[in-house]
């Protein structure tokens, strides 16, 4: 005998073309999961900016976690981590999200308007084999249960269809759930072009400001200046600030000693348009001129620095900023007095607020944020600043690689050590005195336009998730048929979503249905 034996064919799927290939992925890219995923993915990447000081917030602290960690910040800033809401990474997440949101948008809406042309569905053959449903008997008419139906399923979307003593009733309620849902979506997409558009369109800088000074609002008064990429400077509105007191207090006793309580800067300020008033900023109570926020980020302290050289001639007399480094507010400073002859001279050192000597051969260290015992220690440089190169400088840094540090007559540095009112003089006859100290104010400015579209995203995106949880999709339909004097009467819902109590509802319909049918005699089956 000669067997024949079938060998199973096997086909391999078609590779996808490029077309086909681009279909897939946009269908991937738009669909709900991927814009759940990358919100999920945009929420976990902005943890960073929370936890690692900002470049735009306050670059001090940024330098601060240098100093502090020599090996992790390089790397961190070569991933962005210092600036990460302008991070190409981050960038690109918004981005996709962006267009995932709308893709997945607008094939829903298309759907959704489809729907709200559609009729209540046509009902099953047999009810009773839907898990929520039931049968009565009644001596009321076809007409009378109809007409009852329509009463019990007000709010619903109803059709009546008769044929040969039967009478369907089909009901659908629940539309709005659909649109609460696209309402929440959308208003993501508000919120995101919001901030975008506020990221573009806005600035964001930081200026430390010393009690008795003021601040205008120009590109040159700010230490730190970021801003998008459609902000011309020209646009700065034309307000200045005059300060007049900083406040700080701090906790005095207990496990919290030393805890900042209170930071507070007062003072006035003039409009652009010319008006003027006063301000009193405290954290999360910024001032607001002309669309401009103004924020209390920030305080520390500023000696006045009295520099005369020896021939008597006051080279430099003025508040220098120091800045904090640490919570007993040790701070560092330069202080450089390019008019001293005949060499330019520079100061470079640390302000303790609460000094404390240990020992004898221990350095001074401060042991609280308050100016209980001011000290100002500081070591001197002369030569070239190297200011009249050009090049710009910080205040905050010393350039001395033209600079020789000024030595004792036993070839020792130089030291200097002064409280508020004390002088002392170099071995060139130079004479530096701590004058007073003032404290100073660290103000972060801000503009974002359109930053109320965002909020009005946020509050219609809530109203449109409680639409959407709020709301039950559900379907009713309503048989009745004739048999003998009696009328049979079939009733089952279905809900579109599986949540809320369909059975209590259903009984609820029921009675219902009792009381606009008093002649109804119903018994379950």
């Amino acid at each position: 005998m000669n067997e024949t034996k079938t060998k199973k064919r096997t086909t391999a799927a078609p590779e996808l073309g490029g077309r086909e290939m681009l279909r897939w992925l946009w269908r991937q890219l738009t669909s709900m999961r991927t814009a759940l995923f990358l919100l999920l993915l945009l929420a976990i990447a902005a943890v960073p900016g929370s936890l690692i000081p900002q470049r735009g917030v306050d670059a001090q602290a940024v330098q601060s976690y240098f100093a502090r960690n020599p090996e992790l910040a390089p790397v961190l800033d070569d991933l962005g981590f210092f600036s990460v809401y302008t991070s190409p990474w981050f960038s690109a997440i918004y981005l996709l999200l962006m267009v995932s949101l709308v893709g997945c948008i607008i094939p829903r809406a298309v759907v959704y308007a489809k729907a709200l042309r559609a009729r209540p569905p046509k009902a099953p053959r047999n009810l009773l084999r839907l898990p929520v449903s039931t049968s009565l008997e009644t001596d009321a008419s076809l007409d009378e249960v109809v007409a009852a139906a329509r009463t019990a399923l007000r709010g619903h979307r109803v059709d009546v269809v008769t044929d040969d003593g039967t009478a369907e009733v089909r009901a659908e309620k629940g539309y709005l759930r659909e649109a609460g849902n696209l309402v929440f979506h959308v208003s993501l997409v508000v919120v995101l072009v919001g901030v975008a558009a506020g990221t573009l369109f806005g600035y964001r800088g930081s200026a430390v400001v010393v009690e008795g000074t003021g601040f205008s609002n120009s590109l040159t008064q700010y230490d730190e200046f970021s801003s998008g990429s459609l902000f011309e400077p020209h646009d700065l509105p034309p307000f200045s600030l005059q300060m007049d007191d900083v406040t700080a207090r701090f906790q005095t006793t207990g496990e919290q000693r030393g805890a900042p309580r209170q930071f507070r800067a007062q003072g006035s300020y003039t409009a652009p348009d010319g008006d003027t008033g006063d301000f009193d900023i405290q954290v999360n109570h910024p001032l607001s001129v002309d669309g401009t926020d103004v924020f209390l980020v920030g305080q520390g302290y500023a000696p006045v620095v009295k520099v005369t050289d020896p021939k008597g001639n006051v080279a430099f007399d003025g508040p220098v900023p120091f800045l904090p480094e640490d919570p007993t507010y040790t701070s560092s400073g330069v202080v450089k007095v390019p008019d001293a002859q005949p060499y330019q001279i520079g100061f470079q050192g640390f302000f303790l607020p609460t000094a404390v000597t240990t020992g004898d051969d221990e350095a001074s260290v401060s042991v609280f944020p308050a100016a209980a015992n001011p000290i100002l220690g500081l070591f001197a440089w002369t030569g070239d600043l190297g200011l009249d190169a050009g090049v710009p400088q910080s205040v905050y840094v010393l350039d001395k690689d033209e600079m020789e540090q000024v030595k004792n007559p036993d070839g020792s540095n130089f030291r200097i050590s002064l409280s508020p009112g004390q002088e002392q003089v170099l071995p060139d006859g130079t004479k530096i005195q701590f004058v007073e100290l003032r404290q100073f104010a660290r103000l972060q400015i801000a503009a974002s336009p359109g930053k109320v579209v965002p909020l009005v995203g946020v509050s219609v995106g809530v109203l449109g998730l409680i639409l959407s949880l709020a709301i039950k999709p559900r379907r009713t339909w309503i048989r009745a048929r004739r048999e003998g004097s009696r009328t049979i009467v079939e009733v089952a819902a279905l809900d579109r979503v599986p949540r809320g109590d369909v059975t209590g509802d259903l009984d609820d319909l029921l009675e219902r249905l009792a009381l606009e049918a008093p002649k109804e005699k119903a018994e379950k089956a």
